[in-house]
């Protein structure tokens, strides 16, 4: 998928800097607070005023530390359970600002309600998507298919929006209604994943204990 294409090449580029945050004992946790903060008011404060160019450039800004915890976490050996848990969730309420943002645009000063419903469905199917894939990993089990996962989502968002801030409106809304329903038939995909796994699971479990019981 996308988000395994360009992580590698991210990673590299923010080595330098990784190092050097490493070695001064900055905390993860910190910096993925940090960005969680700079992601949501950058949203919050210029989305939500049309400001959508600089916006963008803001919370781009803001969304690397979704990478530079890990690899600061990784390069100070302090990688944990709880630091996954902390990331995953402020990443709910970075998208959720996100998203939000563009929900309060198109129903104020955007003037255009159905645009604001397929913001509001893109949010609503992203966390859909994620929590699926959340607990199905919770319960031993795996969701990782269909397109519109998260790194997908705020790429095409993001540079839809920059684009909107240079000019150029309509790429948004398509945007928008494309990652609607790309997340929903991403939910779908998960939900069919893991009902086939589940139901793997049992068949396995009845035929070991039928085998057992001879």
């Amino acid at each position: 998928m996308l988000s395994l294409h360009v992580r590698a090449p991210i990673a590299r580029f923010l080595a330098p800097l990784v190092g050097v945050l490493a070695r001064a004992g900055v905390s993860p946790d910190i910096v993925t607070f940090v960005g969680t903060v700079g992601v949501s008011a950058g949203a919050l404060v210029f989305f939500t005023r049309g400001h959508f160019f600089v916006g963008t450039l803001v919370i781009t800004a803001f969304v690397f530390s979704d990478m530079l915890d890990g690899l600061i976490a990784r390069a100070r050996g302090t990688v944990s359970v709880w630091g996954a848990f902390w990331d995953s969730a402020l990443d709910r309420v970075g998208d959720a600002a996100v998203f939000g943002s563009l929900v309060m645009w198109y129903a104020g000063d955007g003037d255009s309600l159905p645009l604001a419903g397929a913001a509001l469905g893109a949010l609503i199917g992203g966390s859909v998507t994620s929590y699926v894939k959340a607990r199905a990993e919770s319960v031993g089990l795996s969701a990782n298919v269909g397109f519109a996962e998260r790194a997908e989502r705020l790429i095409i968002v993001l540079v839809c929006a920059g684009l909107y801030g240079l000019g150029v409106p309509l790429l948004l809304p398509i945007a928008l209604w494309f990652l609607a329903g790309a997340t929903a038939i991403t939910a779908v995909q998960r939900f069919i994943e893991v009902r086939r796994q589940a139901v793997a699971a049992a068949l396995t479990a009845a035929e070991d204990a039928g085998t057992a019981s001879r």
